[in-house]
């Protein structure tokens, strides 16, 4: 990993809430975090079988993840779950999230609380969670487990990582909301970050998002979506 040249800074606040359904809300970006169906389902569904997990980190010594967005920590709480109930996992997972406004210990504790299946691995994580600054911030939840939590732009940090992604979950809020996650420059900067037959998911069918993919190197396609969405996406990238 490339240090970027940046000095560290601190970000505003999500502006945490909820929604009448109890469903965590951005005041930030007004939109919420996840599905009113379900945080974990929607996690599962769309990020795991998107990308065709379990199976595929079984075939690997190594696996690697790249995210955008790590908003409440769920989809990582989700694929950490799966990863250590796997008796045939890689033997290690290093996964990678962007996210430009983190939440606190208090509040991902907060919203944590909800999902008590997760509570062992919430602990940990909280009392690993570093401070708010930017930079890439590197935990270490686990044996052969680590996070690196990157605080930040993502068209400012995806140029100077310097790895090589199996999966992509791609989770930012809504691209008519937070449309600077879901350009063309970004999915270009994912296609080099890229392994050979890398996959994707997300829970975005937007033409655009899908014209965007495609020219950056990604077969999509559409799959039946979680709860109210009626389709989700999934990909995997081709281009030599």
């Amino acid at each position: 990993m490339k240090n970027a040249s940046t000095p560290p800074k601190a970000f505003d606040n999500a502006l945490l809430g909820f929604d009448e359904n109890g469903t965590p809300f951005s005041g930030l970006y007004g939109d919420v975090y996840h599905s009113i169906a379900g945080g974990p389902e929607q996690a599962e569904q769309v990020f795991l079988t998107g990308n065709s997990l379990p199976e595929r980190w079984r075939s690997k010594k190594h696996f690697v993840i790249l995210e955008t967005g790590f908003g409440l920590g769920l989809n990582f709480l989700v694929a950490w779950k799966a990863w250590r109930g796997d008796v045939r996992s890689s033997r290690e997972l290093d996964y990678f999230s962007i996210e430009k406004h983190p939440l606190t210990t208090g509040e991902l504790g907060r919203v944590h609380a909800a999902w008590q299946k997760f509570h062992p691995l919430s602990e940990i994580l909280l009392r690993q969670w570093p401070p708010a600054t930017s930079g890439i911030h590197r935990l270490e939840p686990e044996a052969g487990l680590a996070l690196h939590l990157c605080f930040g732009d993502a068209a400012a940090l995806l140029p100077v990582m310097d790895i090589k992604a199996d999966a992509f979950y791609l989770d930012g809020f809504s691209p008519s909301r937070n449309p600077e996650l879901w350009t063309p420059e970004i999915f270009r900067s994912l296609a080099r970050c890229a392994a050979p037959d890398a996959t994707l998911a997300t829970w975005s069918v937007a033409g655009h998002v899908r014209a965007a993919l495609t020219a950056a190197g990604f077969a999509v396609e559409k799959h039946p979506g979680f709860g109210g969405k009626r389709h989700r996406l999934s990909g995997r990238y081709r281009a030599a």
